[in-house]
């Protein structure tokens, strides 16, 4: 399957870099992708690791719409270790992020840690990607632990005579 393909699909745009998928679902379709630091058109990109996954992004959104961001500020001002675990988590992603840096460029580059934010958290979405592409990262796993599994019925998108296209017959497990 083209991995690209599908991904525009989920996304709703073409990438604006090349597809590298770092997490997987049971259907083989991507749910993170990693995005370089600088996007094909040159932008910087704070975001390294992007969830693509419709399902993943449907019940993270809700919990934003619930206050999710604010609630893990309030958990990492109220417990000095995740605290601790969490600006591990922001220096990791800055510094493998700036690690990625070709030596050869000269432009605007991307900071902060996860999502580019400069303290606390920005997007639970980022979070849980960091998490979901293989990494420590507290607010991340807590997101994890509130809208996993991901026991889809039928893939999100298939191929079609058109090429990729959304599943009609997609819809959220219960």
């Amino acid at each position: 399957m083209d991995d690209r393909a599908v991904v525009e699909i989920q996304i709703g745009r073409p990438p604006r870099s090349e597809v590298v998928v770092e997490a997987r679902c049971h259907f083989d379709l991507p749910v993170v992708i990693y995005v370089p630091p600088i996007l094909d058109d040159g932008t910087p990109f704070p975001t390294s690791h992007w969830l693509t996954c419709p399902l993943a992004v449907l019940r993270i959104s809700r919990l934003e719409a619930a206050g999710g961001v604010r609630a893990a500020d309030e958990w990492l001002d109220a417990d000095p270790a995740v605290a601790e675990a969490f600006g591990l988590a922001m220096a990791r992603y800055e510094s493998e992020r700036q690690a990625r840096l070709s030596p050869e460029w000269t432009g605007p580059v991307p900071t902060g840690g996860i999502a580019g934010s400069k303290g606390g958290v920005k997007c639970l979405h980022a979070q849980y990607a960091d998490t979901a592409a293989g990494n420590d990262n507290p607010i991340g796993e807590d997101v994890a632990e509130r809208i996993e599994p991901f026991s889809c019925v039928v893939p999100c998108v298939v191929a079609s005579d058109a090429g990729m296209i959304l599943n009609d017959e997609w819809v959220e497990p219960s």
